[in-house]
């Protein structure tokens, strides 16, 4: 019998509201406020996507995340790996729900972070053409130097410290969503090792996140331990050809229509040789749909089921079956991207259909 694999989800802790979204797109805003309003573009369009067993939940509340963890749990997922937005010299966002998990101890689950750095846009949460034309920076991400690497490190020590932290071969997982952008990436590394062993721990296991196989050769010069390698982004015509600028242009402003894959087709472009690398760590993706924060400049694909998905994580489990254990690693992107499309909690369409899938694959009750 074949070793089972481990499953880390995405969790995106955006689901509460913080002043500078409220400054910004008015007072409450969260997640939900596009999930909420998100309209069908075309016909048999998945949209609004409504909460089930959540609901439209509130991260200020301890026990949503305690339920979360729950239902991972009991689909067989190992860890979840919280989006980390830090913009230098100490600036954080979105930090209260992982500091209310290391704070009060709940959920007892295990959990590790991700880098999120990039910069905060206008056109993150907006339809509107003329935000989506001129792009204003709301947060710009900073890269200040090694005293800031220090300081970075130090105001995440709680995080690391704690003994629900996530680790692969006894290193704590920390992930760089946008590696190739950090100045100085393997000084980072070897800063942030050294300060580990300062403090007592173990030291990290360092994975960068990439969206092109093409990154691959660049990232393995840079010291990380691994890639986490998600495909979505192959599925869609990503051509910068004058003929490709002016189909997307015509589609927009005159078809009135978001860019379409089929989910079916899709999945046969997320897959890929490279993840049977040890150093490659696949991503499984149970559907994608940016309309409910770009509108008709989203990109979606269409008809996913959980049947689909399953079949899309048979094929990326087929990749990685020799590898050995403790490298049998599948990121799930994402938990709760629902903005996105992009989650694997119940909805009212589906119900728990697509965890049961992963709960499935680790020869789990069916939830």
């Amino acid at each position: 019998m074949k070793s089972k694999s481990k499953y880390i989800a995405y969790y995106l802790p955006q689901f509460h509201p913080i002043p500078e979204n409220d400054r910004w797109w008015g007072k409450g805003f969260t997640e939900w406020t596009n999930v909420g309003k998100a309209k069908k573009l075309f016909k048999n369009h998945y949209q609004p996507r409504v909460p089930a067993d959540l609901g439209y939940y509130d991260l200020r509340l301890p026990q949503t995340r305690v339920q979360q963890a729950k239902l991972a749990i009991d689909a067989g997922i190992d860890a979840f790996c919280y989006w980390h937005y830090y913009f230098g010299n100490g600036k954080r966002l979105l930090y209260l729900p992982i500091d209310e998990v290391i704070r009060n101890g709940n959920p007892d689950f295990p959990f590790c972070l991700a880098w999120a750095n990039h910069e905060w846009h206008n056109t993150t949460w907006t339809t509107n053409y003329k935000n989506q034309k001129y792009s204003k920076i709301l947060v710009e991400q900073k890269y200040p130097g090694v005293m800031d690497m220090e300081l970075h490190f130090y105001t995440m020590l709680h995080a690391f410290k704690d003994k629900r932290y996530y680790k692969i071969d006894d290193r704590l997982v920390f992930v760089f969503f946008k590696p190739l952008e950090i100045p100085d990436l393997k000084i980072y590394i070897s800063k942030w090792n050294s300060l580990a062993k300062k403090e007592g721990l173990p030291g990290f296991y360092f994975i960068a996140h990439s969206f092109r196989q093409e990154e691959i050769p660049l990232l393995e010069k840079l010291n990380l331990d691994a890639i986490n390698l998600a495909l979505h982004h192959d599925a869609f015509d990503t051509s910068m050809a004058f003929w490709h600028k002016l189909k997307r242009y015509i589609r927009i402003h005159y078809l009135k229509r978001p860019e379409i894959v089929s989910y079916k087709k899709a999945i046969g472009r997320m897959n890929s040789p490279i993840f049977q690398q040890d150093n490659i760590f696949p991503t499984v993706i149970p559907n994608w749909d940016h309309t409910p924060r770009s509108g008709y400049f989203g990109r979606l694909f269409n008809n996913s089921t959980p049947e689909l998905f399953e079949k899309h994580v048979d094929q990326i489990l087929a990749q990685i079956e020799n590898k050995d254990i403790d490298k049998k690693i599948v990121f799930i992107k994402s938990w709760n991207e629902w903005a996105e499309g992009n989650y694997i909690e119940p909805d009212q369409k589906y119900g728990k259909a697509y965890l049961n899938v992963i709960a499935k694959k680790q020869g789990l009750q069916k939830l």
